[in-house]
C-alpha cells in the first residue's frame, strides 16, 4: 500500500464546500438565523437519486391544524432554508411547514448527482416530497427556488395544490443587470458600517443592514462553490400548459424580471393565475415584508383549499 493517500478532487458538476472549517462557520451563521425564526419541530434527511435532502419541519400552534395541506418552502440560490426565518413563524402558526435545503446549494443536504437539468430538478423534488410522505402540498419558491417550483408545476404537478412564486427565476433569461446587482451587493457587504444603510437603500439589499444576514451571506460565499448554470426560462407554450393554481409576487424594483411585463404576461398565459407587484422592495419581498407576504400567501392557500383559485391583478403598497 502506498504511503501517500490519494485525495479526490471535487466533481466539477457538483456543488461543494471549500473545507470543513468554512462549512462549520457557515452552519453557525445559519443557526443564528434559524434561532430568529420559528423553532423547528424536527429535522430529518431523506434520500433521493441526487443525494440526501435535509428538511426542517415546523408545526402549527393548534394540533388540529396538523391535518391541513402543508406548505413546502424552496429557497433561493446561494442560500439554504435559513432564508425563511422571517416567514416560518407566521406560516407555521396555521399550517405544517417543511423547508428543504436544495442539494447543490450551501445547506445541510448532501449533493451527489447533478440536478440542474429541468427534468432532473423535477424528479428530485418529487422524490423528496414522496420520501416525506407528502401527497398534496402548497409549494413556495423564491428566486432560483421559484424556478424549481415553476418547473415542478410544468413537469410534475401531481402533488401540488398550488404554487407561489416570489420574484422567481423561470420567467425571463437572467440578464447582466441581475448579475451586476449580485456582484455589487456582495462587494457592499464589506463596506464600512457608516455606508451600509445608504447602500442598502440604493441596492434594495436588506442583508446590508441586518448583521445576521450579512454574516450569513459572507460565510456562504467563502464556504461553498455552486456548480450549475443559470436556468433557462419556460417557454410561453410551457407556461400555457400549467394548470396548478399559481400566485406570482414581484418586487416593484426587481432586477431579475421586468415586473410590469410579467404582471400582464403570466395571468394571460397561465389560466387563473394571480399576480401582484409589491412596492418598496426589489428581489426580496418575503424578507422585506414578511408579515404582509405571510398573510397573502396563507389567504391564497385558503382560497385554493376552500373555493379554488381566484384571480387578482394589480399593485399593492407594502
Amino acid at each position: 500500500m502506498s504511503a501517500h493517500t490519494t485525495r479526490t478532487s471535487p466533481r466539477r458538476d457538483i456543488g461543494h464546500y471549500v473545507n470543513d472549517t468554512l462549512r462549520d462557520r457557515y452552519f453557525a451563521a445559519c443557526d443564528v438565523l434559524y434561532a430568529m425564526g420559528a423553532p423547528a419541530r424536527s429535522e430529518t434527511d431523506v434520500e433521493t437519486s441526487f443525494g440526501t435532502t435535509h428538511v426542517y419541519r415546523y408545526g402549527p400552534a393548534d394540533p388540529a391544524d396538523d391535518s391541513r395541506t402543508p406548505v413546502v418552502l424552496i429557497h433561493g440560490s446561494g442560500g439554504c432554508s435559513a432564508q425563511w426565518y422571517p416567514n416560518t413563524p407566521g406560516l407555521s402558526a396555521e399550517r405544517p411547514v417543511y423547508a428543504l435545503d436544495t442539494p447543490g446549494d450551501p445547506g445541510r443536504s448532501v449533493h451527489r448527482e447533478p440536478m440542474w437539468q429541468p427534468e432532473r430538478a423535477a424528479q428530485w423534488l418529487d422524490e423528496a416530497l414522496d420520501a416525506l410522505g407528502l401527497d398534496r402540498v402548497h409549494l413556495v419558491g423564491s428566486s432560483y427556488g421559484g424556478w424549481l417550483v415553476l418547473n415542478q408545476a410544468h413537469r410534475k404537478p401531481g402533488r401540488l395544490a398550488s404554487v407561489t412564486l416570489l420574484d422567481p427565476g423561470g420567467l425571463e433569461k437572467v440578464g447582466l443587470r441581475f448579475f451586476t446587482w449580485i456582484f455589487v451587493s456582495l462587494f457592499a457587504t464589506f463596506a464600512p458600517k457608516a455606508l451600509r444603510t445608504r447602500l442598502a437603500s440604493w441596492l434594495e439589499q436588506p442583508v446590508l443592514v441586518v448583521p445576521e444576514l450579512r454574516a450569513w451571506i459572507q460565510a456562504s460565499v467563502r464556504a461553498f462553490r455552486i456548480r450549475r448554470p443559470a436556468p433557462l426560462p419556460l417557454t410561453e407554450d410551457e407556461l400555457r400548459g400549467i394548470r396548478t393554481p399559481l400566485y406570482l409576487v414581484l418586487g416593484k424594483r426587481s432586477l431579475l424580471v421586468h415586473p410590469k411585463r410579467q404582471l400582464e404576461r403570466v395571468p394571460r398565459l397561465v389560466p387563473g393565475a394571480r399576480a401582484e407587484i409589491i412596492a418598496d422592495t426589489g428581489h426580496g419581498p418575503a424578507i422585506d415584508h414578511p408579515d404582509l407576504l405571510n398573510v397573502r400567501m396563507l389567504s391564497f392557500m385558503e382560497d385554493i383549499d376552500s373555493f379554488g383559485p381566484t384571480t387578482d391583478r394589480g399593485d399593492a403598497d407594502a
